[in-house]
């Protein structure tokens, strides 16, 4: 579509539009917004973990002294207080300290290279067995970067 306009001497002369029409860009834009929203793989597994909401302060009795460490290497080597373990026997150490009539204290401190998938899959095991005293050790490590 152009534009009329008139000139100096009366006459009026096709101009074509000055403007560019940002309407189609926009449309174009919003379209691929939401196609890359679409695309992203969502990140939202979690498993969620119950941690101990107080600190413990002096007035209140020490923790049972027996306790476990499970970690995991960066190789994936889950190890029960310094020996490697397979998952099998993790859930059966675990399933042993739950019946225990104290529950000791659980340990977890996985390697800074050890993988996402095989740390989810002890502290799904971990929650599953029902432990209810988990402490995270050795993050103190990185709280300079």
């Amino acid at each position: 579509m152009a534009l009329r306009l008139a000139t100096p001497n009366g006459r009026d002369a096709d101009v074509p539009m000055g403007e560019m029409n940002t309407t189609p860009l926009i449309d174009v834009m919003l379209v691929l917004l939401i196609m890359f929203i679409l695309t992203i793989p969502i990140q939202t597994h979690s498993v969620g973990i119950d941690l101990p909401q107080t600190p413990v302060t002096p007035q209140q009795p020490m923790p049972d002294p027996v306790k476990n460490k499970v970690g995991v290497d960066a190789d994936g080597v889950i190890r029960w207080n310094g020996a490697a373990v397979d998952r099998l026997t993790l859930r059966q150490y675990l399933a042993a300290t739950q019946r225990m009539p104290v529950e000791p204290e659980l340990q977890f401190q996985p390697d800074a290279a050890a993988r996402y998938l095989a740390v989810d899959e002890v502290l799904a095991d971990i929650k599953r067995s029902g432990v209810t005293k988990l402490g995270f050790v050795g993050n103190e490590r990185y709280g300079n970067f």
